[in-house]
């Protein structure tokens, strides 16, 4: 019987990863002095994924700069002082063999929010409590949200340079690969939504003017990062409403994001609207990775309620999407990948050493009680 599909490693550019099982980015709101800058929590967050034997992981959505925060206990990427606090943390990563991922994100109009666990979450902070106007393509407030600010052309070409500063500020910092934030309603889906993307200038309308900010963000961090950094896309897939963003359009995009450097999509879906109906069953988001998958011909994960061994495996064997992405079953479970490593069958040689005395199957071990 040969290794599991999930454990064979994928090598896109100069980045080898070492399994198909990652870790995807999931916000903390834990920046408690409000800096931007990733602390221990994060460290041990991070690196506990890491040392459980996860092939790749992402950082949460990390600002580009401060009005790029969905709360203003988000971490971010816009000064040196936060990226050598990454570095850190990207440190503790390699060390365990895992890679490390940065997922560079702009909130647009959902920013200035409070966190998840504040019961006036989603609302907008207001700025006498740390709060700040919020942008957008158009002044199209996010339901129970502020109206934002519309953003003009040098407010659009300030997003583009941030994005590229902080991919710069990524790379210095170690990350192996870098991922553009393009779903679930903040910045650059909401331009690429016609129910968010009201403008009628060169950035609205047509399907090439809403993308044409995603393009020029994939370009200008392609030419940050050099060519040996695989770039990522995250996007919703679908708004779940008529009319809306869909797969379609994200497979058509997809492939000219590919064209102008990106490398691997990263496929979620909703997030643009609230009050929208999801029918929320295992491995729900799994058909869009699949169609995006190959009606663009690109490389593509799945993401959404992918929780046992034997599911992940079967949707990577199956050819439905290249990797998987685990989020709430990796904070249950940190060390989903060697649990899985065991129930699969897979011959896998990165067990922290620490750790070799509950290794299963369970094996009569000399262990000092101190």
């Amino acid at each position: 019987m040969g290794q599991p599909h999930l454990f064979n490693p994928l090598s896109i550019r100069g980045t080898t990863i070492r399994n198909r099982i990652w870790v995807s980015p999931m916000c903390q709101y834990s920046c408690e002095q409000h800096d931007g800058v990733p602390d221990d929590w994060h460290l041990v967050n991070l690196g506990k994924s890491a040392s459980g034997g996860a092939g790749l992981v992402f950082a949460e959505a990390t600002a580009v700069s401060p009005e790029g925060r969905i709360t203003s206990e988000d971490t971010g990427i816009w000064n040196n002082d936060q990226a050598e606090a990454w570095a850190r943390i990207v440190r503790f990563i390699h060390s365990q063999g895992a890679s490390a991922g940065m997922q560079l994100s702009h909130a647009g109009r959902k920013a200035s929010d409070y966190r998840l666990f504040d019961d006036r979450c989603g609302t907008t902070k207001p700025v006498a409590e740390g709060g700040w106007k919020a942008v957008a393509p158009s002044a199209v407030a996010y339901p129970g949200f502020d109206v934002p600010e519309a953003l003009d052309e040098a407010g659009i070409d300030k997003v583009v340079d941030d994005y590229r500063e902080a991919a710069r500020r990524s790379v210095g910092a170690g990350f192996d690969v870098v991922e553009i934030h393009a779903a679930h309603g903040y910045l650059i889906h909401e331009f690429l939504s016609p129910l968010s993307n009201l403008r009628t200038d060169r950035y609205g309308g047509s399907l090439e003017n809403r993308a044409r900010l995603l393009l020029r963000i994939v370009r200008s961090v392609r030419e940050a990062i050099g060519e040996q950094v695989p770039l990522f896309v995250r996007f919703s897939a679908t708004d779940w409403i008529d009319d809306g963003w869909d797969e379609k359009q994200t497979a058509v995009v997809a492939g000219w994001a590919r064209e102008a450097g990106a490398d691997f999509f990263d496929i979620s879906s909703g997030g643009l609207t609230n009050g929208i109906f999801i029918s929320l069953e295992p491995g729900y988001q799994v058909p869009l990775a699949d169609f995006v998958r190959k009606e663009a011909g690109v490389a593509a994960n799945a993401v959404g309620l992918i929780t046992t061994a034997e599911q992940a495996e079967e949707i990577v064997a199956s050819g439905r999407a290249d990797a998987v992405m685990l989020a709430r079953q990796i904070i249950r479970d940190p060390n989903f990948a060697l649990r899985a490593a065991h129930e699969l069958g897979a011959d896998i040689e990165y067990w922290p050493r620490q750790y070799q005395g509950a290794r299963w199957p369970a094996q009569p071990t000399n262990i000092r009680v101190s």
